[in-house]
């Protein structure tokens, strides 16, 4: 167990999958949750899920791709707790694999838009609080797939080894205000957005993903003091179906 007592973090993309486990994981631990997702539906239900369990937070609803929604979300959250010590960048798109040629534009455009361009916007509007208060931790979800480039797969990996530049990036320009910048690079995980895409019935069909549940711990060690010495770093996660066992 880890204890986030008095500590907010702010997760995005945090309805589902990924997201959702990691602000579960948070609110159990302690930690004010602040759960960002477009619709409200399943990022409602989380809150009620974290508050049943004992926990606290609080959603609200908005698209990375718009400026507007962004510093909503970053104002509200400061509102209400006074700061954002955790940011966890797991917000994104994934598209089945489509050959470059067959691509479609508008796909490309609101790939790279949710997965990267999103992250850095909101990430650069929360770095004002976070060097204010001399402290803070990031963590941006990207993938195995932002070790290599895969047929199919340009927007999603494209966007993927960006996020991996851009916490080496940020390490470096946000070390001397104590802030720590890392990711996290799972394989592939058992979640809605790969069942989707993949037209998977997950874990069943394929017994090498990871659990959602799994991330999750990585990013409880990241967001701890416990990790302190660490910035500047992607964890590969690979699990079960890490390329070194095929």
């Amino acid at each position: 167990m880890y204890n986030f007592s008095k500590k907010t973090v702010l997760i995005t993309g945090a309805s589902k999958g990924i997201g959702r486990a990691i602000a579960l994981a948070y609110g159990l631990n302690g930690a004010n949750v602040v759960a960002t997702s477009r619709t409200e539906e399943l990022i409602s239900s989380l809150i009620n899920e974290i508050k049943s369990n004992g926990g606290n937070g609080i959603y609200i609803t908005g698209d990375l791709q718009n400026t507007v929604d962004i510093k909503k979300i970053v104002r509200k959250s400061i509102n209400i707790f006074g700061s954002i010590d955790i940011l966890i960048n797991n917000a994104a798109r994934i598209h089945p694999k489509i050959d470059t040629v067959k691509f479609d534009d508008d796909l490309w455009r609101s790939v790279i838009n949710t997965n990267l361009s999103g992250t850095f916007f909101i990430t650069k509007e929360i770095l004002p609080t976070m060097i204010k208060q001399s402290s803070g931790k990031i963590i941006n979800i990207s993938s195995i797939g932002g070790r290599s480039g895969s047929k199919g797969r340009s927007a999603y990996r494209v966007t993927k080894v960006g996020l991996i530049s851009l916490t080496e990036t940020w390490a470096a320009e946000l070390h001397e205000h104590g802030i720590n910048v890392n990711a996290i690079c799972p394989g592939g995980t058992d979640t809605e957005g790969y069942r989707e895409a993949f037209n998977s019935s997950g874990i069943n069909e394929n017994p090498k993903l990871i659990r959602p549940e799994e991330i999750a711990e990585i990013a409880l060690f990241l967001g701890s003091d416990k990790s302190s010495a660490i910035t500047g770093t992607a964890i590969d996660s690979f699990g079960r179906g890490n390329p070194l066992f095929n």
